[in-house]
């Protein structure tokens, strides 16, 4: 049977609005230190900050996740280097990544509204990781080739083909911390 609670919150403790606020500076925190984490690639730099976002937006649910990559995003802009290679500012949002920048976003919040959905639990939770990850790609290659000289065929080539194994990966992966910590927190209920 699928949780409609995501995992942070079904561990429950107090609602609070410190606890939310914890919970986001901690996911942006978290975000911001994998995306440091880095194989560098042309445009695009290959990192773990999709693997964190993805288990945020697994964890989190839909409002709690979007507003962590919102502080994420804001965190950047304010100077602090939380972007791949130690990035920040305005100038980001700008360069040919900024389509993936605003994509994270959509990324965590489309995630955790699928796990609110029932797409929680195994091949559940395969598919809304699988389908949010794939529409971070819409807005990344779209503002790729708006920003380059490369048409559509050769924004997809640059700044999705050569990540989309390892996205997979970090999919298994995000699915596989998740499904085992929700496996620890029913055990300990029983």
């Amino acid at each position: 049977m699928a949780h409609t609670t995501p995992l942070v919150p079904a561990l429950g403790g107090n609602d609070t609005i410190l606890r939310k606020v914890t919970m986001v500076l901690f996911g942006s925190l978290l975000v911001g230190a994998a995306a440091q984490v880095s194989v560098p690639m042309f445009p695009v730099p290959m990192t773990l900050q999709t693997l964190a976002i993805m288990l945020i937006g697994l964890t989190y649910g839909s409002r709690l996740a979007g507003a962590t990559l919102v502080t994420y995003l804001g965190q950047g802009a304010m100077g602090f280097p939380v972007f791949a290679g130690g990035a920040f500012g305005i100038a980001p949002f700008m360069g040919p990544t900024a389509g993936f920048l605003f994509g994270f976003v959509a990324m965590a919040f489309v995630m955790g509204w699928l796990v609110e959905r029932g797409l929680s639990n195994g091949l559940g939770m395969v598919g809304a990781a699988l389908i949010a990850t794939t529409l971070l790609f819409v807005p990344g290659v779209l503002w790729l080739y708006v920003a380059s000289p490369l048409d559509l065929q050769g924004a997809f080539m640059a700044a999705a083909a050569p990540f989309v194994l390892g996205e997979l990966v970090k999919v298994a992966v995000a699915v596989l911390i998740v499904t085992g910590a929700w496996a620890a927190f029913k055990s300990r209920l029983n």
